[in-house]
């Protein structure tokens, strides 16, 4: 299926967030995801289901002030 990943579209297989982020191998800290402009919890990647054009945001932690 194809979805959005940060405005660029991105073939996968993946089924559920947690698989996405192994298959774009993301760091396993310091990330966050939003879909369709709503955070996912990372307790709830592995059941929510991901769908066909799905917009999603990738946010990295970043040090800083």
């Amino acid at each position: 299926m194809k979805v959005q990943v940060n405005n660029k579209e991105v073939e996968t297989t993946a089924t559920s967030l947690t698989l996405l982020a192994e298959e774009l191998q993301l760091p396993l800290a310091g990330i966050a995801l939003a879909v369709n402009n709503k955070m996912v919890p990372r307790t709830e990647w592995d059941t929510f289901a991901l769908h066909e054009n799905a917009h999603l945001v990738i946010i990295k932690a970043a040090c800083g002030g």
